[in-house]
């Protein structure tokens, strides 16, 4: 049996409708939330309602899931890599001099995410849940917060710091915060990055996550 893990976007849009756009074969998010679209499973009428919910010119979706992923007739892959799925297997402590952001702050987070590359990260992007950040001179100088989420299961996603303040360990006392108050509320903490990634995989590691799979991740455009 396919473990909700293995497609955290369909798993996630699955539980939370009111983000997203579609059906019972195919979903995306809305599309000032963020680009991830899933089919339910690889039939070909599952794959045509994907192919469905992507538009023409700059519409794009990212496909993210353990099983190799199977491009819709109709659609094209734009881009192809490999990224690791990694668990919190340690409790983490949690830190409350961090400032929690919201709509106020949307406009600084997206110019972060748009200057930093953390994911696809969209206006409505920090709505998905809790973001956390740290100021210094009056500037966001990183960040982290929620995305996906499924019964028991809460990804850590965003992670980012401004290049003006990198090496000062912003991201790891922030990623850390983020998993704290995830198990506090008595869920599993995941989250992903490309495998190329390797400063970023080692960071997670010394914060006691392990990794769990490969994900296969592609971005889909119409032909």
């Amino acid at each position: 049996m396919t473990h909700d893990l293995d497609r955290p976007v369909w798993a996630s849009l699955q539980h939370q409708p009111h983000w997203a756009e579609g059906g019972e074969l195919a979903r995306r998010f809305k599309r000032d939330i963020n680009r991830f679209a899933s089919a339910r499973d690889d039939s070909d009428e599952s794959l045509a309602a994907l192919a469905g919910l992507v538009n023409g010119g700059d519409d794009a979706v990212y496909i993210a899931q353990v099983p190799p992923v199977v491009v819709p007739p109709g659609l094209e892959a734009v881009k192809q890599a490999l990224g690791v799925q990694m668990m919190a297997t340690q409790a983490m402590e949690p830190d409350t001099e961090l400032q929690v952001l919201g709509d106020a702050d949307a406009a600084e987070m997206l110019a972060l995410a748009t200057l930093t590359e953390p994911g696809p990260f969209l206006p409505r992007t920090h709505t998905m849940g809790r973001f956390i950040g740290i100021r210094i001179d009056g500037r966001l100088a990183a960040m982290a917060g929620e995305r996906m989420r499924f019964p028991g299961h809460v990804e850590v996603s965003g992670v980012c710091t401004h290049p003006d303040f990198r090496g000062k360990g912003l991201a790891r006392r922030l990623s850390a915060a983020v998993t704290a108050e995830i198990q506090r509320r008595g869920e599993q903490a995941f989250l992903h990055a490309w495998t190329t990634n390797t400063a970023a995989i080692a960071l997670y590691e010394s914060l006691g996550f392990v990794v769990r799979t490969t994900l296969n991740i592609a971005m889909l455009r119409k032909r």
